[in-house]
């Protein structure tokens, strides 16, 4: 029977199944299978083409098949899958699969040179590598980029549209929408320039790292070498580099694995902090929701219009960084050479990407239904003229007022006041009547420093 979503244990391939679809092409089985193929096909070219190697030369058809064999089906995976289950090893499978088919081609007299010298860390290691590499150049560099692109385009509107800030949940100097904005865009836009800089080691070097097997059975051959060029063959084309770790035990270490969750996780935690931001601005009233018709807020109360967008990407992120910090506490450690607990870790990984595309694909609906309330905004930034106490004191201390900041404390703190109340305040202030004028002229509105070159810098 077809697979129907609702049958689904997981909710990535449930509910949320029509937006995690194209994680298949990186983090599925066949994905997976597929790309232990290529590796191997790309390593049997190369062995082909590598002097003092005793394997015959292929002639460009024979090439041609290969690179044909690497585009595996999900029919012809299924095959491979049923030849696990008889050999109960997955890269095992992979080898023997190929070396049917080889059989059926002029390329039979080759057959057991696929996986030649080789361990499965060897295929695994890079093989994760090129899915890896895949679903962050094809689909989440991307979704980064339209949400910067969201947040500049807010950041660039709202530049000057002033704001009251928070801190510590209380009325603070004056900001901007944009330029609060422009902080999570910046904040976002170097997380993921070093994820674009972000290069993935990996592993190609026999059953424990030494090249053990390839230089018994080929003393003159330069191993080394020719693990350099397959991973340099592989690199052709792609903007993200894998790169091959000379040193390792029978796997690769892992560690750059965890620098590129721990980067992931650094991205989510600021977009789990846009998120709360936007939920409390929604709160507020400072952000309005468009209405969608036919859409109900409550099944109770019939008014309700929520913000479930940015709800929705706070939970899925947080499920996201639960696993990638995981992921990078976990990785890192093998017993020895090498032990299996990475194994059953690795074919997780698509979980966490896939709530990760979940909240970045919600967050960019929640952009699409907001706007900014700028008079709620104004009004509630006038309702605070306390905020203005800072300058005044500022000011008042520059031109050798006596314990200006005590004044203002007693005058401001923990009461309601006017713009009136400041404004006799200042008339009894003995400093000229051009600092009474300039600190008159203060309004909350106005009050907003370098917000506007802050954005545009």
């Amino acid at each position: 029977m077809p697979f129907d979503p609702l049958m689904a244990i997981s909710s990535v391939d449930g509910r949320y199944h029509s937006v995690t679809a194209e994680l298949a092409d990186y983090f599925s089985e066949h994905a997976l299978i597929r790309a232990r193929i290529v590796v191997e096909c790309n390593y049997l070219l190369l062995l082909a083409e590598t002097d003092g190697v005793g394997i015959k030369k292929l002639t460009d058809e024979e090439k041609s098949m290969l690179h044909v064999l690497s585009k595996l089906s999900v029919e012809e995976a299924q095959k491979v899958k049923g030849i696990e289950k008889e050999t109960n090893h997955d890269v095992k499978a992979v080898e023997y699969y190929l070396k049917q088919r080889l059989a059926e081609t002029s390329m039979k007299d080759i057959a057991e040179w696929v996986h030649f010298g080789l361990t499965s860390e060897d295929i695994n290691s890079v093989a994760y590598g090129l899915l890896l590499r895949g679903a962050l150049q094809k689909v989440f560099v991307p979704e980064f980029e339209k949400i910067i692109g969201s947040l500049e385009f807010a950041t660039e509107k709202h530049a000057a549209t002033p704001m009251l800030a928070r801190t510590h949940g209380q009325p603070a100097s004056p900001t901007t929408f944009g330029k609060e904005m422009n902080v999570f865009a910046s904040r976002l836009q170097r997380q993921v320039d070093q994820l674009k800089a972000h290069t993935m080691l990996v592993k190609f070097a026999g059953a424990t790292g030494n090249f053990n097997a390839h230089v018994v059975a080929f003393p003159n051959v330069d191993w080394s070498s020719v693990a350099r060029k397959l991973i340099g063959r592989l690199n052709e084309g792609n903007t993200l580099k894998l790169e091959l770790n000379p040193v390792t035990t029978q796997i690769e270490p892992h560690d750059t694995y965890a620098e590129l969750f721990d980067n992931m996780r650094r991205i989510n935690t600021i977009l789990i902090d846009f998120s709360q931001d936007m939920w409390r601005y929604i709160s507020d009233g400072w952000i309005i929701q468009k209405v969608k018709e036919g859409e109900v807020g409550s099944s109770a109360m019939p008014h309700k219009v929520n913000p479930i967008d940015f709800e929705n990407a706070e939970g899925n992120l947080g499920i996201a960084n639960a696993s990638f910090s995981h992921f990078s506490s976990k990785l890192p450690i093998s017993r020895l050479q090498r032990d299996l607990s990475d194994s059953t870790v690795e074919r997780t990984f698509g979980t966490a990407f896939a709530h990760s595309l979940i909240a970045y694909r919600s967050l960019g609906k929640g952009f699409e239904k907001i706007r900014v309330n700028e008079l709620a905004m104004l009004e509630a930034l006038q309702a605070h003229p306390e905020v203005l106490a800072e300058a005044i004191q500022t000011v008042l201390r520059a031109n050798g007022v006596e314990m200006p900041y005590e004044k203002l404390k007693e005058l401001t703190r923990g009461k309601q006041v006017t713009l009136e109340d400041l404004q006799t305040f200042i008339d009894g202030l003995d400093v000229s009547e051009t600092i009474k004028k300039r600190l008159k002229d203060l309004r909350p509105e106005n009050y907003i420093g370098l917000a506007k070159q802050v954005v545009k810098s």
